[in-house]
């Protein structure tokens, strides 16, 4: 085989030759075909007559083979003008596209070369411009004309495919010649010229499944019946091939992936014909019993099942719905399950394409059967009551111990256990009721009172003897019948009034009465007098007959001075067996009315007070009196409150900011840093400080009243004074901060500011320089002047 395609190279290579050498021939004989120049004379100015010159370019248009690459410049063809002698005179000239690059020129033969090799797919033709001139002067000897040099296609491009990869789908079970994709390929190569860009295009590979079209590249299919569920994809290679398809043409590939698409062509078929399933009888409606499954080959919406139940003793018990992300037939309980009433049940269940393609229809029935069988499991059920609920009704005050009714359970399980019986305490907290364990018989405990409950509502318990854990529950209603064991009342606390102008036989009130017990034992009731004093003089009763009653009067003329107040007793009786009746006492007051009736005065002193004073002057005095008596109390409570002066100076005595100015800091020791040691007191230290904030439990003898100090007095004797009574009085409160900020710090150099001090020493300090400040500080000189004048004036 290697030879063979060396031959086939060999061959190949000769015909492109032999194909190059004689276009080369005829180029060449083409180009060298001179062109004539009709020649033209011109006379002198001494009487030569003139003839334009006429052009004299014969053109053809120049080729050059593209892709050469032999070792001499390719001859394009030969520029000659008539005019030209031979003697060399004449230069030619090359302008345009590639000039003096790609294209350059004998200046003096004319003959033009390419000295690069060209490539058609990049350019097909340059423009260029000779011109024929003086070698001396550079004189045009002709005008300027344009030619084309072009540039002649050879097959050097293989055909290329749009995409070097092709996806495509086709439905399965397609018929012969669908059309699937169609590929192109392009040839860079010149289409107008050869067959270097006619393209054939073939399959490769993919055969006997597919085909392709040689001209269009279309892909078709070639079998019928192919089935994606044997096999879904499919690879195809294409091949364009140039040069019409003979040999020597060159090619190019591309690969196709076909994939086919499913249709619903296949029905659903279950694995196996008989499901076995088992189910509890506890379990509840709705839960899971098991799944089935028809395996349906097709995908997608064509592999849709859905699953239905169309036969079986278990229609009514069962139901089955279709989980469609598993494709699964969901077995569910429809209804409770008694095992010792049913111990099986069969189902025919069914599975059918929800999308039926009609194409297919042929293919037979897309659907499938199946049989179910599900056994009912035994399990160990609580017990259960004959009813659900159960109502019963006793009468209220009956005795200790009446039976009220009976509940029953049983074992639903085959061995049916004894049951025990209980009331659940938190619904009968007052323990109205017991139950018996055995049989079930509830009886009262004390008595009942429906007007207190009407209702009680227990539960009551059944429980297995051997099986504690299995428990029912029911709902017990017991209803207290009334008896008639409450006697009617009135219905509010009436309280009548009558006028003393009231006529014979007037209604003034109306009363109703109210009983406890039920209906059946309360009304219709009946309103009477007692028998002592049916012939009451002053007062009758009227019954209504609509479980009401009037009382009017029965004579005219009461009077509030003779009797302002009657108590009427009426009897009210019901309806019930045996009736019961009470007795209730109607409070009427005499009250003073007006023409019309309207009340004034129910009180037996309004009378007196007509003659004396009006209500409105007696309100006047009461408020003046009140009046008086706050201002007595606001002018005793501010005396109180008014606090004796420590000294008793004259108003404008300057001793008074003596108080104001008593705070003065640590002196020159204070400095490090607001050191608390500095203004700590050494009296201090052995622990006890006496505390002046609160008072002492200890009582004090008062001291004597103080005198009144005359003008003359010494103030630093004065403050002493002061000074030792508020040290030795435990009760004084702390009035200024002297007794709290009393230590100020020792061994200052400035020594202290304070009067206080100085006045427990001798000072020798003068103050008579006061006297020289003038009349404001007058009273400053008095009290610091010369210790002599206070002496003289003592």
């Amino acid at each position: 085989p290697k030879m063979k395609e060396e031959n086939c190279l060999h061959a190949a290579l000769i015909c492109l030759g032999v194909l190059y050498y004689s276009h080369a021939v005829a180029t060449e004989k083409m180009n060298h075909a001179r062109p004539s120049l009709h020649g033209h004379h011109e006379k002198g100015k001494e009487g030569q007559v003139l003839h334009r010159s006429k052009r004299g370019w014969v053109w053809n248009q120049f080729f050059v083979i593209e892709e050469y690459t032999g070792p001499d410049p390719v001859l394009v063809g030969r520029l000659h003008s008539d005019i030209d002698s031979g003697d060399g005179n004449i230069k030619y000239i090359l302008s345009g596209e590639g000039a003096g690059i790609i294209f350059v020129i004998d200046d003096k033969s004319g003959n033009i070369h390419a000295t690069k090799t060209l490539d058609r797919e990049e350019r097909a033709q340059y423009t260029l411009t000779a011109q024929a001139v003086d070698r001396n002067t550079n004189r045009p000897l002709e005008p300027p004309s344009e030619f084309i040099v072009k540039v002649q296609d050879i097959n050097d491009n293989p055909p290329e495919f749009l995409h070097e990869n092709y996806h495509a789908n086709v439905p399965e079970r397609s018929n012969v010649g669908t059309s699937v994709i169609q590929v192109t390929a392009s040839d860079a190569d010149d289409p107008t010229y050869g067959n270097s860009a006619k393209l054939v295009y073939s399959i490769l590979e993919g055969q006997p499944y597919f085909s392709v079209e040689a001209q269009t590249g279309i892909i078709r299919t070639a079998l019928p019946n192919m089935d994606r569920e044997a096999k879904e994809e499919y690879h195809v290679v294409i091949q364009a091939k140039d040069m019409g398809g003979h040999m020597g043409g060159l090619s190019g590939t591309t690969k196709v992936t076909i994939t086919l698409t499913d249709v619903n062509d296949n029905p659903p078929k279950f694995p196996q014909s008989v499901y076995q399933m088992s189910v509890s009888e506890a379990a509840v409606p709705g839960e899971e019993v098991g799944r089935v499954k028809a395996k349906d080959p097709d995908i997608g919406e064509n592999g849709l099942v859905a699953y239905s139940i169309i036969d079986g003793d278990g229609m009514d018990m069962f139901e089955i719905t279709t989980d469609y992300e598993t494709q699964e037939g969901v077995v569910k309980l429809k209804k409770v399950l008694d095992f010792e009433t049913k111990k099986s049940y069969s189902l025919k269940v069914e599975a059918a394409n929800v999308h039926i393609d009609p194409k297919f229809i042929s293919n037979g029935p897309f659907k499938d059967t199946v049989t179910v069988k599900i056994s009912v499991e035994d399990a160990d059920e609580p017990p259960v009551f004959l009813k659900p609920s159960y109502i019963f009704e006793v009468q209220e005050n009956a005795a200790s111990g009446t039976v009220v009714g009976k509940v029953h359970a049983k074992d639903p399980d085959a061995a049916n256990s004894a049951i025990r019986y209980s009331i659940d305490r938190h619904t009968d907290l007052e323990r109205y009721f017991i139950i018996n364990a055995e049989d079930g018989n509830i009886k009262t405990i004390k008595a009942l009172d429906r007007e207190e409950i009407a209702w009680h509502n227990i539960s009551v318990f059944a429980v297995e003897v051997h099986k504690q854990h299995q428990e029912a529950k029911v709902p017990v209603a017991i209803k207290v019948v009334d008896v008639n064991d409450n006697a009617p009342k009135f219905a509010a606390a009436y309280e009548a009034f009558v006028c003393e102008n009231a006529r014979s036989n007037q209604q003034f009130i109306t009363i109703s009465a109210d009983d406890k017990d039920d209906s059946a034992n309360g009304p219709r009731f009946i309103f009477s007098l007692p028998p002592e004093i049916i012939h009451n003089p002053n007062f009758t009763l009227r019954d209504n007959r609509d479980n009401t009653a009037s009382v009017l009067v029965r004579r005219e003329g009461f009077s509030r001075q003779k009797q302002d107040l009657y108590l009427l007793p009426i009897v009210i009786s019901d309806g019930g067996l045996p009736p019961m009746s009470s007795t209730n006492t109607l409070t009427i007051r005499v009250c003073g009315c007006d023409s019309n009736g309207s009340l004034l005065s129910c009180n037996a002193e309004a009378y007196i007070l007509n003659a004396g004073l009006s209500t409105g002057a007696l309100i006047a005095i009461l408020a003046c009196i009140v009046i008086l008596l706050v201002i007595v109390v606001l002018f005793v409570t501010l005396k109180r409150q008014k606090k004796e002066p420590l000294i008793v100076f004259e108003e404008e005595d300057v001793r008074e900011n003596i108080i104001t100015y008593d705070d003065e800091g640590g002196g020159e020791e204070d400095t490090e840093a607001f050191d608390i040691a500095t203004l700590q007191n050494p009296d201090g230290i052995n622990g006890f400080i006496p505390r002046k904030d609160i008072k002492p439990e200890y009582q004090y003898m008062p001291r004597p009243g103080l005198r009144p100090a005359p003008n003359s007095v010494d103030v630093d004797d004065f403050i002493n004074t002061r000074i030792q009574e508020a040290d030795n009085d435990p009760t004084a409160p702390p009035y200024d901060s002297i007794q709290i900020y009393g230590y100020e710090g020792r061994g200052s150099v400035a020594g202290s500011l304070s009067s206080l001090e100085s006045a427990t020493t001798d000072s020798d300090l003068d103050y008579d320089y006061l006297q020289n400040w003038g009349p404001r500080f007058k009273k400053l000189a008095d009290l610091y002047g010369s210790k002599d004048t206070f002496d003289d004036d003592s």
